[in-house]
């Protein structure tokens, strides 16, 4: 990507834009001019040192529609200070892991003045992002025009303009050259190879390139699973004692994969420095609110909560609504299983061949309806953990995912354990879960990439015409570009994309000594999830900000969950399957103590599996080790610095008139500190 090279230009005409800021219809001049003026003031006049124009010229503006769209970029120079500023990582001559620092620029691996590659185009947006985001309120007390706006010292201005309606949304701009030749090199060609998952980081950031790397593992790691269940499918079907050996596998399987994996994301997060990246303070979430205080720890003023508020709202109001959704899904179900029974009775009164496809048709609609609501509860949970108001971005996530995943679980496979350990329909729970799985990825495929490419190609064709008529000597290319992607819709992070994998990890572990072919559907949709989640973030949704990441975060812990408890539902279906119940027939309570001693033991040998292989690989943890007590001698020597410079001051500065004049002669501080450091040693 090519960025202007001028040290601090702030013309508005010349650079490359990479961000995009749209403003309301009816935001005063006033207002417009204030916004200006804060984002390309430089950083000691309290502004962010960014380049900044609007989309359209004057001219323009008279002849064409979208008048409050502006354009936002930056110097070469302020991106690398950015970089500095946010911690960003790079790699080193030495291939070591290092801090980014401006001052040490040329010690970094690619760096060069006439390089405009050092920083990816997800850092570069991202940067900016930040730089926005970091301008704050000053000595205003109100944003100029909208008195109702109020501000405070430390307030930050685009959270405060987007929560009033000022700024109605900002979003990065595609790079349609950089895109054309990542769609090349990842899903345009239907071929079975590996993702460019380098190249997706450098476009779309870390966040985003983890989830495919794992979407990627997954279904690799789904491979050895399918090729194990097609023949147990295919010829022993119905002998459940011979599925042991499969279960077995199954469960060391669930184990060995999400360990490797760790190992796989640390190499990548390494590579990419998000690994050692320090954490950044996190800011309150833009819909945070309360009376307006004094943070005790970093003394600004900010809006202060109560959290005994917050945990009224969670325990009263949260709770009791997440269990009367869960209680309405567990009525959904018994509805559900009423109609099997009658599609049963009617094929067995009548036994004719479109009676025994009827026997499909309530899994078919209850996988449908399935689908719904897990939609609408995701609605009505986003609205309840937003009202919970939690202070940070994390808080929020951490107790949106809790509900989202509670209700997700029972929802799906509710009706399995039901079928599994209640009516013990091995037949039924065989149909009811290959129907579950086919029908919630089909409708997944519809909904979250076909429906809306289609959409937006309609949308495509429609600003394409308009370009077209317009007379205006402008840059049609960039204007369409901009309004294309305003109208696109806004990529609301991997959350629905785990959730789907997380799911789809359930029917294939939970009953898989069952439905030992669900690996093999799961793979074949993953194949095909590759490329339509692909096509969803190149053509379908804006592009979004890239997050530096270091590990899938709580999506570990929640696979791993599952695989805890594929164990003891796999244990207790053989146990209950009739071959190994004939092996005791006068005892049920040996085979029960059993059943419980073998799943003991499988979950015994799992954590000695998670224990026994290292989440980082030996040269990884090395080096980290090793930035660690570099660090650490660092520190130590600027102790040692601090510690001569201070007893000088207080001792020999006092005594010595010819010592204190060294600090006035010009020499240069490692000189200063060597006399100084000789005089304190002939003093001890």
């Amino acid at each position: 990507m090519k960025v202007t090279s001028s040290a601090l230009d702030t013309c508005e005409s010349s650079f490359t834009p990479l961000v995009v800021l749209e403003l309301a219809q009816d935001v005063k001049e006033e207002t417009k001019e204030w916004l200006k003026n804060r984002i390309i003031s430089k950083k000691e006049d309290g502004g962010a040192q960014l380049l900044f124009r609007p989309l359209l010229n004057k001219y323009e503006k008279e002849t064409l529609e979208n008048q409050n769209l502006y354009l936002v970029g930056a110097s070469k120079i302020t991106l690398l200070l950015g970089a500095e500023a946010m911690g960003l990582v790079k790699e080193c001559n030495d291939n070591t892991m290092r801090a980014f620092t401006y001052g040490t620029r040329y010690n970094f691996k690619d760096f060069d003045d006439d390089n405009d590659d050092f920083l990816t185009m997800a850092e570069c947006q991202f940067i900016i992002k930040h730089e926005l985001e970091n301008l704050r309120a000053r000595d205003e007390k109100m944003i100029p025009g909208y008195p109702q706006a109020k501000l405070y010292p430390g307030k930050s201005l685009l959270r405060r303009l987007l929560t009033s309606g000022i700024v109605i949304q900002v979003f990065p701009l595609h790079d349609n050259e950089a895109l054309k030749k990542l769609e090349d090199t990842w899903y345009t060609r239907f071929t079975l190879k590996y993702q460019p998952i380098d190249h997706i980081r450098g476009y779309f950031g870390e966040t985003i390139a983890l989830y495919f790397g794992f979407l990627e593992y997954f279904t690799v790691a789904l491979i050895p699973m399918a090729v194990i269940g097609l023949p147990y499918y295919l010829f022993v079907w119905e002998d459940y004692d011979k599925y042991v050996i499969f279960a077995s596998f199954n469960l060391i399987w669930s184990t060995v994969i999400l360990e490797v994996w760790k190992r796989g994301c640390a190499n990548m997060t390494y590579r990419w420095g998000t690994l050692v990246m320090k954490r950044q303070f996190e800011e309150p979430r833009p819909g945070f609110h309360g009376v307006l205080g004094i943070n005790p720890v970093t003394g600004r003023k900010e809006p202060l909560y109560p959290s005994y508020k917050r945990q009224l709202r969670i325990y009263l109001v949260s709770l009791p609504f997440v269990c009367l959704c869960l209680y309405f899904s567990l009525y959904v179900m018994m509805i559900y299983f009423d109609m099997e029974a009658w599609a049963l009775s009617l094929h067995e009164n009548s036994g004719s061949e479109w009676t025994s496809v009827l026997l499909y048709v309530p899994s078919i609609i209850y996988a449908i309806v399935i689908e719904i609501m897990n939609r609408l509860y995701r609605y009505a949970a986003e609205f309840l953990t937003s009202w919970e108001n939690h202070r940070l971005e994390s808080a929020y996530q951490n107790h949106l995912i809790l509900k989202v995943l509670v209700f997700n679980f029972l929802n799906c496979f509710a009706s399995l354990f039901y079928i599994a350990f209640v009516l013990r329909d091995m037949k039924l729970l065989r149909q009811s879960l290959a129907t579950l799985l086919i029908t919630s990825q089909i409708l997944n495929q519809i909904m979250e990439s076909l429906l809306p490419y289609w959409l937006q190609r309609k949308h495509h064709v429609q600003v394409k015409r308009k370009v077209q008529a317009l007379k205006a000597d402008i840059d049609a290319t960039l204007y369409e570009q901009v309004v294309l992607e305003k109208e696109m819709g806004t990529y609301l992070g991997t959350f629905d994309d785990y959730l789907e994998l997380f799911l789809q990890f359930g029917y294939v572990s939970l009953f898989s000594c069952v439905y030992p072919l669900a690996a093999a559907f799961a793979v074949l949709n993953n194949f095909t999830e590759v490329n339509s989640d692909a096509l969803k973030m190149c053509r379908v949704l804006k592009r979004p900000f890239s997050e530096p990441s270091a590990n899938i975060g709580v999506w570990q812990l929640a696979f791993e969950t599952m695989s805890v408890i594929s164990v003891v539902t796999n244990c207790a279906l053989i146990g209950m399957s009739p071959q190994v119940n004939a092996l005791f027939p006068e005892s049920k309570l040996d085979l029960v103590l059993i059943v419980v001693a073998v799943e003991h033991a499988l979950l015994a040998l799992k954590f000695v599996l998670a224990f026994a292989i290292p989440d980082k690989p030996r040269h990884i943890q090395m080096k980290l080790a090793r930035l660690e007590f570099e660090s650490l001698e660092a520190l130590k020597q600027q102790d040692i610095k601090d510690y001569i410079v201070g007893s000088l001051r207080s001792k020999i500065f006092v005594r010595d008139h010819q010592t204190r004049s060294f600090l006035g002669t010009g020499l240069h501080q490692t000189q200063i500190l060597y006399l100084l450091s000789r005089k304190l040693a002939a003093m001890l």
